[in-house]
């Protein structure tokens, strides 16, 4: 009985199969495959020894034997159509290398890699050479010197004015009376002076961007070099941001006997010791500017031929000019600092810092003199002291200046060094606030 039901029950599938067959209807049945690939199941009959087998079909490619699914990777995907790779996202799935974890890693690993050669590349970077990394070389006074002595002045030279024009009875008192005139084997000499006094500060001239260089690495004391505009040049004691602008009266002869001051190995404490004070809280002057003016001092001097017996006498001119400006420059320091001149005196102390110049330029030089030795023996060089006691270069100047400062009051914090202007010869006895 049971027998006859199972055989009932077989021929009864059967008979719905061939039915289904004759009608072609497809029996499907979706199962879902890897990466989201809907495997659609068809049962294909294919009779064998006179039994009938069904095979699953995967969008229309039969699978093998006993129902084995063969998408997770143990067969090839050569047996899929490429659209329903490209379709699914298989296509690009196995260009990245496989599966997306793997795909990751492998893109990490390749950026650590990258990272870790640019590291080992900066070994072999050379950083680029900057102004600081390669600094201008400083330049001596007869450096600077042999580079006008070798230039073409001729223009300059006709504008010059290298003695005051006297006319009359001032003439033949002078002829009579005054110092002896200069020597002619000097007059060229006297005359290359006059010609850098007119020549003005040129940006594309190495000579001149080192003779500026120098200055400002010498009282600043580094080796780097600076901007050529800016306002560091006011930490040095010009005006502005633009040294040259402060060169009228003097021109470039300016900057040159700063050069001396600063690379003389004599005169260096010296210059040091003024650059200090000027930069004192109640009596700082501008360092520069103040030498400028030693300059238009020193050039009037030689003009007017105060120093024409000392020039002839050592038979030069430059030499004598630039220790007449020291001594100049030392005098102005002595007095300020002993005393306690400030801003509001610069006008006072400059007047008659002219007309003790213009009298006395044999004792100005000889003042110099001892100071030096004095310096170098060790001691302390007379006029140094603090002490108001101390004997003083020109004691009328103190008195006056002290008078004049009282005066001042308030106006003494409006008073500035405006700039260097050279005396005209009908001015002698004026002096200017520079």
């Amino acid at each position: 009985m049971t027998s006859e039901v199972f055989r009932g029950h077989d021929q009864e599938q059967q008979q719905t199969r061939l039915r289904a067959m004759e009608d072609n209807i497809d029996i499907t049945s979706h199962t879902e495959g890897v990466n989201g690939l809907s495997h659609e199941r068809k049962p294909v009959e294919e009779i064998t020894n006179g039994h009938s087998t069904f095979k699953p079909v995967i969008n229309g490619v039969a699978i093998g034997h006993n129902g084995k699914d063969y998408t997770n990777g143990s067969a090839p995907f050569g047996s899929l159509p490429i659209s329903a790779l490209k379709q699914n996202g298989l296509l690009q799935t196995l260009a990245a290398g496989g599966d997306e974890p793997n795909s990751t890693e492998e893109r990490e690993d390749a950026e650590l890699e990258k990272a870790r050669q640019e590291w080992d590349a900066l070994d072999n970077i050379q950083p680029a050479l900057t102004e600081d990394s390669n600094p201008t070389p400083l330049i001596s006074f007869n450096e600077a010197l042999q580079y006008f002595q070798t230039t073409d002045l001729g223009d300059l030279l006709k504008n010059i004015q290298p003695t005051i024009r006297r006319t009359g009875l001032a003439a033949i008192a002078h002829f009579l009376f005054g110092p002896p005139r200069l020597h002619r084997e000097l007059l060229e000499e006297r005359d290359l002076v006059f010609a850098i006094a007119q020549c003005p500060v040129d940006n594309i001239q190495t000579v001149h961007m080192r003779v500026l260089q120098t200055i400002y690495k010498r009282l600043i004391g580094t080796r780097l070099d600076c901007p050529r505009y800016g306002s560091h040049w006011e930490n040095v004691g010009f005006q502005g941001t633009d040294p040259a602008t402060d060169l009228r009266g003097t021109g470039f002869l300016g900057l040159m006997h700063t050069l001396y001051f600063v690379m003389d190995p004599e005169t260096l404490p010296l210059a040091r010791d003024i650059y200090k004070l000027s930069q004192h809280p109640t009596q700082n002057f501008p360092f520069c500017v103040m030498s400028i003016n030693m300059t238009r001092i020193a050039l009037q001097v030689l003009r007017e031929e105060a120093l024409s017996k000392e020039c002839n006498r050592r038979q030069q001119v430059v030499g004598v000019l630039n220790e007449f400006y020291v001594a100049t420059f030392l005098h102005v320091y002595q007095l300020w600092k002993n005393q306690e001149k400030t801003i509001a005196d610069s006008g006072f102390v400059l007047k008659e810092v002219e007309l003790f110049a213009k009298k006395n330029p044999k004792q100005m030089l000889r003042r110099l003199e001892v100071f030096l030795k004095e310096r170098q023996a060790g001691g302390v060089p007379r006029g140094t002291s603090p002490d108001p006691q101390a004997p003083q270069p020109s004691p009328s100047l103190g008195e006056r200046g002290a008078k004049a400062g009282t005066g001042q009051g308030s106006r003494g914090k409006e008073m500035h060094f405006t700039g260097v202007c050279d005396l005209p010869p009908d001015m002698e006895g004026e002096a200017r606030l520079i």
